[in-house]
């Protein structure tokens, strides 16, 4: 990409980590939250990046106010875009069987699929949770910091789903795999 005066906010297209935001500027460089990857620095003239919708385009490096503003105009631009998520090739065409105890009663069966939709509806929904307690004005940070952490547990029960991905950075990470290495 030649142009590198993009501003926060602008959207992009990326050929390796799919569609990002740009959410800060540094001299050389753009912090871009891919929707599919996160937070990701990238050389201004990166060949892969591909401009889609720009926005407050300057030569200037923004402050840290002006970066958590543009993050919460991100978060409310994308908040309705549920990104595509693939279940692990084995599991196609499969069906979950539920065998009562009581082997008087009919077993129910559901298809692999719909139980991953909705496995994955319901992840997308704790990022929106998610995102809105952080953009909260009325919450405290400790507020804030106490409810993540409840999220951050439900993502840790819901860890046994993870077999059913097909790419292990679409999976559960609870409080012990969120830390950095």
């Amino acid at each position: 990409m030649e142009q590198t005066s993009l501003g926060i906010g602008t959207r992009l297209q990326h050929t390796q980590y799919g569609p990002g935001v740009i959410v800060g500027i540094r001299y050389a460089s753009y912090l871009i939250s891919f929707i599919n990857h996160g937070i990701k620095e990238i050389d201004k003239t990166d060949e892969k990046l591909e401009e889609i919708i720009p926005e407050n385009v300057s030569a200037e490096i923004e402050t840290h106010s002006e970066v958590e503003k543009s993050l919460l105009k991100i978060l409310k631009l994308w908040g309705g875009i549920t990104e595509t998520v693939p279940l692990g090739e084995k599991w196609n065409r499969g069906m979950l069987l539920l065998q009562p105890a009581d082997k008087s009663l009919k077993p129910k069966e559901i298809p692999v699929e719909d139980f991953f939709h909705k496995i994955v509806m319901l992840r997308d929904r704790l990022r929106v949770l998610e995102q809105n307690i952080n953009s909260h004005k009325k919450l405290s940070d400790e507020d804030k910091v106490n409810l993540q952490q409840y999220i951050t547990r439900c993502y840790g029960s819901l860890t046994t789903f993870n077999v059913l991905f097909k790419n292990k950075e679409d999976w559960f990470v609870g409080e012990k795999g969120s830390k950095e290495d």
